[in-house]
């Protein structure tokens, strides 16, 4: 592994993990073409040679999402632009890294922890993404935070640009999560790519979804552009694509929708996150889930006074996902359902997969049910969730549905209006920098409002998302 001379990235995000990716030529592009159905890759047969490929197809049993998702997921009205030779369907740093890599042409590996190590199954038929054991600076990944003295930022803070690049780096590292400051935020600028094009290793961490502000670089633009004519679309695109479920993963999304959602005539998800309980008691979030899917009619209001309904062989069904750290949640709006009729004579039944109580760090038993539950809510027809949510975003993009985001709590008051729709399918990049450098200059500027398919996030008003452009 040494002796590889080729560009790479090295990529660690929150969870934790890293990726790794290396710069091809464009001549020397990996293609993929995916589909539910089949998939096949283009391989490279010599070493050698730079244009001689072969296809192989993947043994269906390795990974059983990859062929049988279609069978749970509605077809996507959202078509790929020709331009990506149907790059498929395959959570949100990965994604801005896998992104990143492939305009940037490098290639991307990724070393996961063994709290994620039986979430997906390989995305690259016949091949891996993962870091070899032997990579020669993975000893140092637990230094790499914001003070380590080789970041690109802190770098700047003693050179200059022409300074770092007499130093002929080997790699560079790239601190790109929330608590980054303004000199790490250069990455975002086009003169800084120019320099990171040229150092082999790129190691870069991250807890964003920093793909919108790839959209801001304009030696980056016209690309993307190509590729996703549909902006809302991005995310979606890869996630389907990158992060099949696991076979055992798999196994427990099929069993439970089989069991509790596959005869419902309507399913609806209901992500419920909580992050302060002070600030948003249980009974305020309640009352303001409830507002918002009666008030949108995604679910029925109960009948208090008539406690029986019409005997009927063709009732309509509608199955109630909650997606919670919680229980109560749930057994409210059981309870709700089943003392009472709902007044379109509906049959409701109310079902959730766990309730771990807390977020549990470094457990691959949570981690595992928290990919399911992400599956589960992204099979559902209509889809709610809550603000500053990751989860929520990772399940809005496997399903392409846009969401009805709830309002945070604030002053313990609950919000009115309770929830509003998305604009967009695409996740929130929560923390973008506060300055534009599309003209060479770093200037203060509102990133919401560059461009027509860039804009502020419902849920966190500073950040900034894709959007499709409405003519």
């Amino acid at each position: 592994m040494a002796r590889l001379s080729a560009p790479l990235i090295v990529c660690s995000v929150a969870f934790p993990l890293v990726i790794v990716l290396t710069i091809v030529y464009q001549n020397q592009m990996l293609y993929l073409f995916g589909g539910f159905s089949k998939v096949t890759i283009l391989k490279r047969q010599d070493q050698n040679s730079t244009d001689s490929y072969s296809f192989e197809e993947e043994d269906a049993g390795s990974c059983l999402s990859r062929y049988q998702s279609v069978l749970y997921r509605k077809s996507s009205s959202h078509k790929l632009s020709p331009y990506l030779h149907r790059l498929g369907n395959r959570i949100l740093s990965i994604a801005s890294a896998f992104l990143y890599a492939l305009i940037t042409n490098r290639v991307l590996l990724v070393e996961f922890e063994t709290d994620m190590a039986d979430l997906f199954c390989e995305p690259f038929p016949n091949t891996t993404w993962l870091l070899p054991a032997d990579f020669p600076l993975k000893n140092q990944f637990k230094l790499f935070d914001h003070r380590f003295p080789h970041s690109y930022g802190n770098m700047l803070k003693f050179n200059n640009i022409n300074a770092i690049l007499n130093l002929s780096p080997f790699s560079m590292y790239l601190y790109l999560p929330h608590n980054n400051d303004d000199r790490d935020k250069l990455f975002y600028c086009e003169e800084h790519q120019a320099v990171l094009g040229k150092i082999p290793w790129l190691i870069i961490k991250s807890d964003q979804y920093f793909i919108p502000s790839l959209f801001l670089i304009p030696s980056l633009e016209q690309e993307l552009n190509k590729m996703f004519p549909e902006k809302e679309m991005v995310f979606h695109n890869l996630a389907r694509y990158l992060f099949l479920p696991s076979n055992k993963a798999w196994g427990l999304i099929t069993r439970f929708y089989q069991s509790y959602l596959a005869k419902a005539n309507k399913r609806i998800g209901l992500q419920i996150r909580v992050f302060d309980h002070k600030k948003s008691p249980f009974q305020m979030v309640m009352d303001q889930l409830l507002a918002c899917v009666l008030k949108e009619k995604l679910l029925p209001q109960v009948d208090t006074q008539n406690l029986t309904i019409p005997a009927s062989k063709n009732l309509t069904r509608k199955a109630i996902l909650v997606a919670s750290l919680y229980s109560e949640y749930y057994e409210y709006i059981k309870n709700m359902y089943w003392t009472a009729p709902s007044m379109t004579g509906e049959v409701i039944g109310v079902y959730q997969p766990s309730h771990e109580g807390y977020q549990h760090f470094g457990d691959d038993m949570h981690n595992m049910k928290a990919w399911v539950e992400m599956n589960l809510l992204s099979l559902c027809d209509d889809l709610v969730t809550s603000s500053w949510s990751t989860f929520g975003y990772i399940a809005q993009g496997l399903g392409g549905s846009r969401p009805w985001i709830l309002y945070m709590p604030e002053k313990r008051m609950t919000p009115n209006p309770a929830c509003r729709r998305a604009n967009s399918i695409e996740p929130c990049f929560h923390f973008p920098p506060s300055y534009e450098c599309r003209s060479g200059t770093k200037v203060k500027a509102d990133l919401g409002t560059l461009v027509p398919h860039i804009k502020h996030c419902e849920d966190a008003t500073f950040g900034i998302k894709l959007v499709n452009i409405v003519a």
